[in-house]
């Protein structure tokens, strides 16, 4: 199968931390989609390594030290953009269906040059799953972005070289909410599509997200966003040109 859709072509890029029990699985799965797929090993301590070394037809780039997750993606789509316009990412901890890509490729034919957020049915993800969402929901509109019902899904298309070009400093789970904010500032349309996500029974949870310490780097991040759209007219007065100081 091509990796070429109707608006240039796709990749998946998926970064991996320490989930080299499910690994094999959520690669295989995104191998049926027909993309090129890049697996970023962003400093694995467990056999996340070894697992991948095991799997045929696929990019494995490594991080020697865990970066972090926005680190992770975008080594991943520096790695793709050779032969892609667009990066599918998605979790290592198996939550998303690779194959519900289809409904985030259907939604860019109809947003061209959109980041698509696959938005997650949220019916048996745990309360700090739900109350983050809202957290960072409310935060990322605050911050200049649009209003959205799933800031925190990683299951997304991005535009490659917009979002490599957008400068998100944040490198760990703060990237993903930093990208909107900054795509909103610059007009890059924001679009979600249903998908569904496995929690609990269906799927005991591997997070290496951690309330406290994560929670402070969400508010850096927010306060820093918020400061910088304050304290820039331009974002306040897209239309209003710089006075001539001369």
């Amino acid at each position: 199968m091509s990796n070429v859709s109707p608006n240039g072509r796709l990749a998946v890029v998926i970064p991996a931390y320490n989930h080299g029990s499910r690994i094999a699985a959520v690669v295989e799965n995104a191998r049926t989609l027909g993309y090129p797929v890049f697996v970023v090993d962003d400093g694995s301590t467990d056999e996340t390594a070894a697992v991948l070394e095991s799997l045929p037809g696929i990019h494995v780039l490594r991080h020697p030290v865990n970066r972090g997750k926005g680190a992770a993606l975008v080594s991943g789509m520096q790695a793709a953009a050779d032969i892609a316009d667009y990066a599918i990412t998605l979790d290592a901890d198996g939550q998303h269906n690779p194959a519900e890509a289809s409904r985030l490729v259907a939604a860019l034919a109809s947003h061209p040059a959109a980041i698509v957020i696959g938005k997650r049915e949220m019916i048996d993800a745990p309360w700090t799953s739900r109350k983050g969402r809202g957290f960072s929901n409310f935060w990322v509109w605050a911050a200049g972005g649009p209003w959205l019902t799933d800031t925190q899904s990683g299951f997304r298309i991005y535009p490659i070289e917009k979002t490599l070009g957008l400068g998100v400093t944040a490198r760990r789970y703060q990237f993903e909410v930093e990208v909107l904010a900054l795509a909103a500032w610059l007009k890059i349309p924001i679009v979600e599509a249903p998908i569904s996500a496995a929690y609990g029974a269906k799927l005991p949870r591997i997070s290496h997200f951690r309330p406290f310490r994560d929670f402070i780097r969400n508010s850096e991040t927010f306060s820093r966003l918020i400061l910088r759209r304050v304290f820039t007219p331009s974002l306040w007065f897209p239309g209003r040109k710089k006075k001539c100081l001369l």
